[in-house]
C-alpha cells in the first residue's frame, strides 16, 4: 500500500508572547481503489421458440360402458336349476347352453301329449272311413241326408283334435327346449344371478351378457361443444396408466340434461381395448379436430408470479426480464404462448425459478 505525505502548518499562540513555530507534521491515508465489477446472480441455460404443427383437441371425461348389455332369463317357471355351467368373465358363443333346468316333469308331460295324439289319430282315421262310406252312399240314397251330414262332421272334427294335439306336443316339446338357458348372442357374461338348486320364476334373470364384446366411451360435453362433434370423429383416451386408446365417434345424443345442460357422445373402442378397459370405469379422452401453427417454449421455462403465467428472457446485457404470457395447449414438455413473442427471443429455460427481474445471468449450453 502506497502513503501520500501532506504539510501541514500549524500557528501556536501563547500568553504573554507571541511566537510563530512551523511544525512540519505527516498524515498517511490510504489510496482509492476503483469499484469492483457486477457479478452475474446465477448460470442459466435458454432455448428459443419454436412454430410447429399442433393438433388441436377438446378434452372431456367420460365413463367406459358396454356397447349393449343383454339380459339372459328363465323362459320357463317352477322348475329347478340343476347346472349352471358359466361364470362371470367366460367368453360365450351365440347358442352356447348357459344354465340347464330340471326336466323330468316336462318329459312326463311330452309323453302325455303323444299319447293324447296317437288317440285323437285313432278317432280320426275311423271318422274318416265312416264318411268316406257315406259319400259312397250318399248318391244312392241308402243313407238319409242327417246320417251323412253326422259323419262328415265328425270327420272334421276328428282331424282337428289331431291338429290340437299336435300343437299340444310342440308346445311341451318347447319347454323341454326351454329347460336349457342358452347365450343369445357372443359376448362375455357381466354378471351372473344363477345358482344350482335355485326354483326361479318365468322371466327372472339369470345373466348379463355383453354383446359381441363391444365397449364404447360415453364423453360429457357442453352444449356448446356438442355441435364440434361429428360422426367418424377420431378420439384419444388416456388410462390412468398412462397407455392410450384410439377410438372413433358413432354418435352425439339427441337430448341435453336439462339439469347440468351437458350430452352424451358415444363413442366406439376397438377390440384391443377389452384388456385395458372395463365397464364403468371413468377416463379421459381428447377429440381431434386436425392441426395448426403454434409457437412452443419449453414448459420448464414457464413461472409462476402473483397468479400471473411469466417468462424471462435475456436481453443484450446478459440482464433477465420478465415478460407475462397466455398459454395454450401442451406437447410433451413444450406448451403453447399464445400472446406475442419474439422468435429469436432468448427465454430462460433452466434456473428461470431462481431469478427476479433484472437479474443479471451467465448463459451456458
Amino acid at each position: 500500500m502506497q502513503f501520500i505525505q501532506r504539510r501541514t502548518w500549524v500557528r501556536l499562540t501563547g500568553c504573554g508572547a507571541i511566537g510563530a513555530l512551523s511544525l512540519l507534521a505527516t498524515a498517511q491515508q490510504p489510496e482509492s481503489k476503483p469499484a469492483a465489477a457486477a457479478k452475474p446472480a446465477m448460470t442459466v441455460t435458454v432455448a428459443q421458440p419454436q412454430n410447429q404443427q399442433l393438433s388441436q383437441r377438446l378434452s372431456a371425461n367420460g365413463t367406459v360402458a358396454a356397447w349393449q348389455e343383454a339380459s339372459v332369463g328363465a323362459e320357463i317357471g317352477g322348475l329347478r336349476l340343476t347346472q349352471v355351467r358359466v361364470n362371470v368373465g367366460d367368453q360365450v358363443k351365440a347358442g352356447q347352453v348357459l344354465a340347464v333346468f330340471a326336466n323330468e316333469s316336462v318329459l312326463a308331460e311330452i309323453n302325455q301329449a303323444k299319447a293324447a295324439l296317437n288317440e285323437a289319430k285313432a278317432v280320426a282315421s275311423e271318422a274318416q272311413a265312416n264318411a268316406d262310406r257315406a259319400r259312397a252312399l250318399q248318391p244312392s240314397g241308402v243313407i238319409s241326408a242327417q246320417q251323412y251330414n253326422k259323419d262328415v262332421t265328425a270327420e272334421a272334427t276328428a282331424k282337428a283334435r289331431v291338429e290340437s294335439a299336435q300343437a299340444n306336443l310342440a308346445v311341451t316339446e318347447l319347454r323341454l327346449h326351454q329347460t336349457q338357458v342358452r347365450s343369445p348372442d357372443s359376448g362375455v357374461i357381466s354378471s351372473r344371478t344363477a345358482s344350482v338348486g335355485s326354483v326361479v320364476g318365468l322371466g327372472s334373470e339369470l345373466f348379463r351378457l355383453i354383446r359381441g364384446n363391444r365397449l364404447e366411451w360415453r364423453a360429457d360435453l357442453v352444449s356448446s361443444e356438442l355441435f364440434r362433434i361429428k360422426p367418424g370423429q377420431k378420439v384419444r383416451i388416456t388410462l390412468a396408466s398412462g397407455a392410450e386408446v384410439s377410438g372413433q365417434v358413432r354418435l352425439t345424443a339427441p337430448t341435453v340434461d336439462a339439469q347440468n345442460r351437458t350430452g352424451l357422445v358415444y363413442v366406439d373402442l376397438p377390440a384391443a381395448a377389452q384388456g385395458l378397459l372395463k365397464p364403468g370405469m371413468f377416463v379421459r379422452g381428447e377429440f381431434e379436430f386436425g392441426s395448426t401453427k403454434a409457437l412452443l417454449v419449453p414448459q420448464q421455462s414457464l413461472v409462476v408470479r402473483d397468479g400471473f403465467q411469466q417468462l424471462y428472457l435475456v436481453g443484450p446485457d446478459q440482464r433477465v426480464k420478465l415478460l407475462k404470457v397466455s398459454v395454450g395447449r401442451r406437447q410433451g414438455d413444450m406448451i403453447e404462448i399464445t400472446s406475442a413473442l419474439p422468435l429469436q427471443a432468448n427465454v430462460v429455460v433452466r434456473g428461470a425459478g431462481f431469478l427476479t427481474n433484472g437479474d443479471l445471468v451467465k448463459v451456458v449450453p
